[in-house]
């Protein structure tokens, strides 16, 4: 593995990011079609399906039943069915941007987790850009999260950035399960989504009927694109140029969802969106800063 990227590392991040930041547009045009949990359930299946498929093709297989499975449960959980379902539900009544600025927010959730399960510590910096960074995620939410009077607790809004958390669990999990195939461990990881989710659809939206419009559409592209494709490309960019500069996606996926949200969707995106997505980007770059020192410098010296 190297760690000065190459073009073509570049236009993965890129592409990435503009996959990602998409993909918060492509569930609000599926959920005009269908239920949330539909939407979170074709996203897993279909995705699981394809990477499986996949792993046949290249020869490999999915770990046996064993003690691995005590680590892969929680993480398919955790990564897939609970933050899927959370978003799809959500963007229900938010902006498809605020969904994608909310997932800004997951780095700054990992810091403090990693501070506290692993022994990854974070300094006087790092924490006070966490703090930076949830104070944009307080305003990204609103005034309505704190008017308990009216009952209004912003359910919506705090089911998009509970799912942001729900990631970043994922991820401390992830960082202490033992050692696995990365693309086995995200078909695994889909496999335990779509096990959750099938029956929750069923039991609560029943069996969906394919729309040939837009959202049936929306509902392919989120299992073949966002999810299986990109899955393939994030494992293409670690193992080629690294973990951090794998992060450069952070950056990337809110901009691209206000722009599509705004765009595609003619969303209306107050200022405080913009507020939120500053001050959410500027406690990350601080609780990130030396890491993107080195990334620069390292692209600096290639050059």
């Amino acid at each position: 593995m190297t760690t000065q990227p190459t073009p073509l590392n570049w236009l993965s991040i890129f592409t990435l990011g503009l996959i990602w930041g998409g993909t918060f547009m492509v569930v609000a045009i599926a959920l005009e079609g269908y239920g949330p949990l539909t939407v979170a359930c074709a996203r897993t299946t279909l995705g699981a399906v394809t990477l499986v498929l996949m792993m046949r093709l290249m020869n490999r297989k999915l770990p046996r039943l064993g003690a691995i499975w005590a680590h892969l449960v929680p993480i398919g959980v955790l990564n897939t069915a609970l933050p899927f379902a959370m978003l799809s539900w959500g963007q229900q009544y938010v902006p498809s941007a605020f969904a994608g600025i909310s997932m800004a927010a997951l780095p700054l959730f990992v810091l403090p987790l990693a501070h506290f399960f692993t022994d990854d510590r974070m300094p006087a910096r790092k924490a006070f850009g966490v703090v930076f960074g949830f104070i944009g995620a307080a305003v990204l939410i609103g005034p309505a999260a704190f008017d308990v009077s009216s009952g209004a607790l912003a359910l919506p809004e705090l089911a998009c950035l509970g799912a942001s958390f729900s990631y970043a669990l994922s991820a401390i999990l992830t960082r202490r399960c033992p050692p696995l195939d990365s693309l086995a461990l995200a078909a695994s990881g889909l496999a335990v989504g779509a096990v959750c989710l099938i029956p929750a659809m069923l039991l609560f939206e029943g069996v969906p009927a394919f729309n040939s419009d837009k959202t049936g559409i929306a509902i392919i592209f989120l299992g073949l694109v966002p999810t299986a494709l990109a899955a393939l490309l994030r494992v293409q960019v670690i193992r080629s140029a690294g973990p951090v500069f794998m992060t450069l996606v952070n950056y990337q996926v809110p901009v691209w969802s206000m722009f599509f949200g705004a765009w595609v969707l003619s969303e209306v995106l107050p200022l405080r969106f913009f507020v939120a997505l500053l001050l959410i980007l500027g406690g990350l770059a601080i609780s990130q800063w030396n890491s993107l020192r080195n990334l620069l410098g390292a692209v600096r010296f290639s050059r």
